[in-house]
């Protein structure tokens, strides 16, 4: 049974109902076969990110960067599951156990969340993950649209490991 880690920090009702819309998508009909984790930020680890096939993470946009959380997840599993650095401290080769598996992202903002998908395609980048489909950025209020395609983001990530 393939599995999809679903790595979220979700501490606003719009971050919320973001999550719950992908977890819905990931639990659509036809998908029984792709068992669902799913671990807040703090609490996910490099054993959880090297049992999965696939990922989706959820972030808001703080201060023009991903969440402090989210954050805290890539800087104490990043190494663990393979992640390469360059000597200058840029993104390098990764040969780690994870690269290639597929990942998708969603992320709210008030504002802005350039910064935020920036720095997380930065990471990914260094894993080595394959970006899935296209980045979920939302700004304001999360309407039934931004929720249809939370739910379409995780039934995709989820149906990619069915293959």
């Amino acid at each position: 049974m393939a599995t999809l880690l679903v790595v979220h920090h979700s501490p606003t009702r719009s971050m919320q109902a973001l999550t719950e819309a992908v977890l819905a998508g990931a639990g659509s009909e036809g998908l029984e076969e792709v068992e669902v984790v799913v671990r807040p930020a703090l609490e996910a680890s490099a054993d959880d990110v090297l049992a999965a096939d696939g990922y989706v993470l959820g972030t808001p946009a703080n201060f023009g960067y991903m969440s402090g959380a989210l954050k805290h997840f890539f800087d104490s599993t990043f190494l663990a599951v393979g992640g390469a650095l360059d000597p200058d401290g840029g993104a390098g080769e990764s040969a780690g156990a994870t690269q290639k598996r597929p990942f998708g992202l969603y992320v709210h903002g008030r504002y802005d969340t350039t910064g935020a998908v920036r720095s997380v395609q930065s990471i990914t980048g260094a894993l080595g993950w394959r970006p899935a489909y296209d980045v979920l950025e939302v700004l304001g209020e999360v309407e039934d649209a931004h929720t249809s395609a939370a739910m379409e983001l995780g039934g995709t990530i989820a149906a990619l490991l069915t293959t």
